[in-house]
């Protein structure tokens, strides 16, 4: 009897370890007892068969500055994850986001494993910024798993075969959400106005976003003091956030992950961080404004490899600013108070808001199948072709 698949997979802050997750179990559902796990994660993909050697909190960092101070911690897990490879030698590597730790695990097993092959899930945002790393990317792995079609072509120029899966946050299932139970558990009546704040899922946003949106939605209740202001704090900053909110001088509802989805629906307009987050809100039908603040010595440094538009997905798959987007020195409390208002003011601009969200989202896939699924069949794929051996993907 020949031995299980052994299949590693690489993840290192909150988003990676989700998509890693699902990823396993879409394996595991396909192959059973025929396919094992190795890698790197957190606490979705340990639950899901991945054991981790480390915690891969101090890996989930943004910006220059932030990853130069971070650099010898992401050095020593670069090389406890290559020699993790080295001991296991899996039969295909799958390395998810987080360009700055991947690509250097990506490297790291080439050189000491040249045969095995290497699948990165999640290609970076060359679209927005930084396009030479597509050819950074074809030189160091094997195959792409893109969340978008209009992604593959920024690294299929540069010879990297690439595989469009779907992004898992346009599959979320919202159908256990419960908006009028949501307010009702907190009082809160069922036409009051209701701002859900969703500062983040990095240590750094939390740090750099919190005091403006306090401030922020401060000038919104001081405008309508019947204002209700709920705050996400989830995953592994939900302890600061619950730390922070608690000092604010009017009172927020805390959200927990568990009932993050219901808060969507139920809120009238939403103050978000940039990330996925904004694909979730919009698929709950929620009017969002969209802000995001670096360290000022990392944006400065990144600032001349931007190159796109717009920082939110639907965003730019429409071509238009459909979510309002106050980035760095725009992202100002005045600012912010400004375009949530107008909104909470406008139920008729709340409305077509939304419904241009949803539009936009049909652009990116909404549609499609399950991207986990998707994307186990392109590394199985992929470990057909490379090694000549293993199980069909069909």
């Amino acid at each position: 009897m020949s031995r299980p698949l052994k299949i590693m997979l690489v993840a290192a802050e909150a988003s990676g370890d989700a998509l890693g997750a699902g990823l396993a179990h879409a394996l595991k559902a396909r192959l059973g007892d025929d396919v094992a796990f190795v890698g790197v994660g957190g606490s979705k993909m340990a639950a899901a068969g991945v054991a981790s050697p480390f915690d891969i909190t101090d890996l989930s960092v943004l910006g220059w500055l932030e990853g130069l101070k971070a650099y010898g911690v992401v050095k020593r897990r670069v090389a406890d994850t290559a020699a993790l490879a080295m001991a296991e030698r899996p039969d295909a590597v799958v390395l998810i986001d987080s360009w700055g730790f991947t690509i250097r695990v990506a490297k790291a097993i080439r050189a000491a494993l040249p045969d095995t092959p290497l699948i990165k899930y999640v290609g970076p945002q060359v679209w927005a910024s930084r396009p030479g790393r597509a050819k950074t990317l074809a030189g160091a792995v094997d195959h792409l798993l893109a969340l978008y079609a209009f992604d593959a072509p920024w690294f299929e120029r540069e010879g990297l075969a690439t595989t469009v899966v779907g992004s898992q946050a346009l599959h979320v299932d919202m159908s256990g959400a419960d908006p009028a139970a949501f307010r009702a558990s907190r009082g809160i009546a069922r036409d009051a106005p209701l701002l859900l704040v969703l500062p983040g899922s990095r240590p750094s946003e939390i740090r750099l976003m919190t005091p403006v949106y306090e401030e922020a939605v401060s000038r919104l209740k001081r405008q309508d003091p019947t204002l209700e202001v709920a705050v996400v704090a989830a995953g592994a900053v939900a302890d600061d956030v619950t730390a922070r909110v608690a000092s604010w001088p009017f009172r927020a509802h805390l959200v927990p992950e568990s009932e993050k989805y219901s808060a969507m629906k139920a809120a009238t307009v939403a103050l978000a961080t940039s990330g996925t987050v904004s694909t979730e809100l919009a698929l709950a039908g929620a009017p969002m404004v969209i802000s995001y603040r670096f360290q000022p010595l990392s944006y400065a440094i990144m600032k001349p490899f931007f190159t796109g538009k717009y920082a939110t997905l639907f965003n730019h798959a429409a071509g238009e600013e459909i979510a309002p987007e106050l980035i760095q020195n725009d992202a100002t409390p005045g600012r912010l108070a400004e375009a949530v208002g107008r909104l909470l003011a406008d139920p008729e601009a709340r409305a077509g808001q939304s419904a241009r969200q949803t539009a936009a989202l049909d652009l990116m896939g909404r549609e499609g199948r399950d991207p986990s699924e998707l994307a186990a069949d392109a590394v199985l794929r992929v470990i057909v072709e490379r090694r000549g051996a293993g199980p069909s993907p069909d």
